[in-house]
């Protein structure tokens, strides 16, 4: 597998595109100058392997640009996505040696990776960083119950207007530049990819995406770019309550 390791695309933790979202959003200069010490960069090519399920991981990181995928195998050989990792997103556990899930880069992926067991030292000394990690689980944790119900419950309408949401959010929350009137991102999953983690079939998908776009929705540019007017129109598709549904 053939990993770059970066020391020159993001040398300034000040300047990084996810500085105010990421595991270290509440360190001090101090405190970032210690991670600077055990931090190196990873960039993977759309469709590599980060990690295999059961491979022992020496690091932790943040997803600085990029889209991957958590996938979990059965032992009979079948797959499911079971999540996305979107920029800012931790990736790995301390205190747990090995890798619980198969992560993919779905597009091509920059990770700012930690050496493990200088990490989780300095968890126990840096409580900004302690504090953090456990903020971001928490709100994984709440995602993970608005998965069960989107599943569970939602139409299929609703589904592909929550995963729109999602991604949405994430793209507006790390431009720094203050509210534009438009999001646009580019989809990181096919049809068939969207599919499989909504619990849908491919024609669902198509339909209930050709009709958000003629309902003035989204708007669809090329084979994946997703413009969206108005995140409170998209919000309103998704059958969420008004506190916003996902947290992201």
């Amino acid at each position: 597998m053939s990993v770059h390791d970066l020391k020159i695309g993001h040398p300034n933790c000040g300047d990084c595109p996810i500085r105010h979202r990421a595991v270290c959003a509440r360190c001090e200069s101090d405190e970032l100058a210690k991670l600077d010490s055990i931090k190196y960069y990873r960039s993977f090519q759309a469709g590599q392997t980060v990690i295999w399920s059961g491979d022992r991981m020496d690091f932790v990181a943040s997803v600085v640009t990029g889209i991957a995928t958590l996938t979990q195998t059965m032992e009979d050989g079948r797959r499911q996505m079971v999540g996305l990792l979107l920029p800012s997103d931790f990736v790995g556990r301390p205190g747990r040696s090995q890798a619980a899930y198969d992560v993919t880069a779905t597009t091509d992926l920059v990770m700012c990776c930690f050496r493990k067991k200088p990490f989780e030292d300095l968890m126990g000394s840096t409580p900004h960083i302690a504090q953090r990690l456990l903020e971001m689980t928490l709100d994984e944790l709440d995602a993970a119950r608005e998965w069960m119900l989107l599943l569970g419950r939602k139409t299929a309408r609703e589904k592909i207007a929550s995963l729109l949401a999602i991604i949405a959010r994430r793209t507006a929350s790390l431009k720094t530049a203050g509210k534009t009137s438009d999001v646009k991102f580019d989809l990181p999953l096919t049809r068939e990819e969207m599919a499989d983690y909504l619990g849908l079939t491919l024609e669902t998908v198509s339909r209930q995406m050709s009709a958000l776009k003629r309902d003035g929705v989204i708007e669809l540019e090329g084979k994946r770019q997703i413009i969206v007017q108005s995140l409170d129109r998209l919000l309103e598709e998704t059958g969420d309550d008004s506190d916003g549904g996902f947290l992201v």
